[in-house]
């Protein structure tokens, strides 16, 4: 990833922190708009929690882009785990697009076309290493 689209995320991500925690109701409630079936994998969950979590998972993103070699082992263990959550493959588009949603209601003007694509090649890299390491952790999932 290049410095210029690490510099955007974590600027970006520095404007958008203070409101994050506010954000991440609506981050879900897109999530589960683009895809209903993803909401059954949180019928147990304490949704303000999982709120928190999921924007401090954003936040150590943002942090970590140019440390790759942490950012790929905490990014594997993850799509292993959400192997045995229940995600299906497919499902990380639909949390892609609901993050670039939130982020873009969230930041305002400043959410510009600078900004997307950065954010859109972060969450590019980050699907890829989950998405594989998923796959390592059951071949054929989809």
């Amino acid at each position: 990833m290049r410095p210029e689209t690490e510099r955007l995320v974590r600027e970006s991500w520095a404007r958008f922190a203070p409101v994050a925690e506010q954000w991440a109701a609506f981050f879900y409630e897109k999530l589960f708009e683009l895809d209903p079936e993803a909401e059954r994998l949180f019928a147990r969950t304490d949704m303000d929690a999982q709120g928190r979590k999921v924007m401090r998972m954003f936040a150590e993103i943002a942090r970590t882009l140019d440390q790759p070699e942490a950012l790929v082992s905490e990014l594997a263990d993850l799509g292993r785990r959400h192997v045995h959550y229940g995600v299906r493959e497919s499902q990380y588009d639909s949390v892609g697009t609901a993050l670039l949603w939130t982020l873009e209601r969230g930041l305002g003007p400043d959410f510009t076309p600078e900004v997307r694509n950065a954010w859109t090649e972060a969450y590019l890299l980050l699907s890829v290493v989950l998405r594989r390491a998923a796959a390592r952790e059951q071949p054929g999932l989809s």
